[in-house]
């Protein structure tokens, strides 16, 4: 996939990725056109098209754009305190709006291949590669076993807390019960 060219000011780029998570989240992925983000941004589709290729591409590339800080870019010393760290990454607020806006994608990225490769590619992989370097740093501190069989399975862990809590209890993911969650699940299952 490669990257937009950057003939917009990053300005520019932030409202046009603005204006399509607003889009995402009133009217859906499916719903959402090229068309209506070059009206609500009063750009050209051709702009939107030379800048980013395909539909699937922008979207990935605004939620990407949404994300204020990288997992890769923690490191307080401690698994226990980069894990508590990247819980306090968001707001309540801005917790539940992603929450709304995954589960709005969830079914659009498995309907649209060419989406799921650009969300695997922009999203998954980089937080999957942020988080393996948090638990690199944890085992190379002694803090988890170099052969527990739990590390593989830290990201799937952690997107369960996600799926899991609105399906069993009928509420959205919060700061506290991420932290909760962490210090009951993902720690103990890491030895922690």
């Amino acid at each position: 996939m490669t990257p937009p060219r950057s003939r917009l000011t990053p300005e520019r780029e932030s409202e046009l990725y603005g204006a399509v998570l607003d889009l995402l989240r009133e009217v859906g992925y499916d719903a959402l056109t090229m068309d209506a983000v070059a009206t609500r941004t009063r750009a050209s589709k051709a702009t939107l098209y030379r800048q980013w290729g395909s539909k699937p591409e922008l979207v990935a590339h605004a939620l990407r754009h949404d994300k204020p800080l990288h997992m890769g870019d923690i490191d307080t010393g401690t698994l226990r305190g980069d894990f508590h760290a990247m819980v306090e990454l968001s707001d309540d607020s801005r917790m539940e709006r992603d929450c709304a806006l995954m589960r709005g994608l969830a079914h659009a990225v498995h309907d649209n291949p060419d989406l799921l490769t650009a969300f695997r590619e922009l999203l998954v992989e980089p937080e999957v590669t942020g988080l393996h370097g948090v638990l690199t740093r944890a085992v190379a501190r002694g803090e988890v076993a170099a052969d527990n069989p739990a590390l593989k399975f830290v990201p799937h862990m952690l997107v369960g807390a996600f799926t899991a809590l609105p399906l069993i209890e009928g509420r959205d993911v919060d700061r506290a019960f991420l932290a909760e969650y962490v210090d009951a699940v993902v720690l103990p299952a890491l030895g922690v």
